[in-house]
C-alpha cells in the first residue's frame, strides 16, 4: 500500500505565501515523478507543477515565477513553495505520484493524495 500525506494548506491574504508538503510512504521502490494539481470550484483539475526523480520540472504558465516545486528524494517528500498568491490560486491542491514497486516493475498508475485546501483572500 502507498500513502500520500499532504500538509500546509490554509487561508492567506493575496500577496502572501504558503508551502505545501506531500510525503509518500509504503511499498515504493523508487519514484518516477511527483506533482501538484489543483481543482477550483466548478473547474477541472489542472497541473500546477511536476518534478521527476532527476529533478526536471515543469509549471503551469499561471504559476511560473511565483511557485517553486522541490523534492527530497531521501524522504520521498515533495514541496510546493507558493509566493505572491492570488485569489485565483484558491483551490484544493492534490499531490500526485507515479512510482515503481520493484526494480523491474512498470511505472504505476497515477496515485492521488486526499487534497489540501488553499484559500487566498483579496
Amino acid at each position: 500500500q502507498v500513502q500520500l500525506v499532504e500538509s500546509g494548506g490554509g487561508l492567506v491574504q493575496a500577496g502572501g505565501s504558503l508551502k505545501l508538503s506531500c510525503a509518500a510512504s509504503g511499498s515504493i521502490y523508487s519514484i518516477n515523478a511527483m506533482g501538484w494539481y489543483r481543482q477550483g470550484s466548478g473547474k477541472q483539475r489542472e497541473l500546477v507543477a511536476r518534478i521527476t526523480r532527476g529533478g526536471n520540472t515543469n509549471y503551469a504558465d499561471s504559476v511560473k515565477g511565483r511557485f517553486t516545486i522541490s523534492r527530497d528524494n531521501a524522504k520521498n517528500t515533495m514541496y510546493l513553495q507558493m509566493n505572491s498568491l492570488k485569489p485565483e490560486d484558491t483551490a484544493v491542491y492534490y499531490c500526485n505520484l507515479r512510482y515503481y514497486s520493484g526494480p523491474f516493475s512498470p511505472v504505476s498508475d497515477d496515485y492521488w493524495g486526499q487534497g489540501t485546501q488553499v484559500t487566498v483572500s483579496s
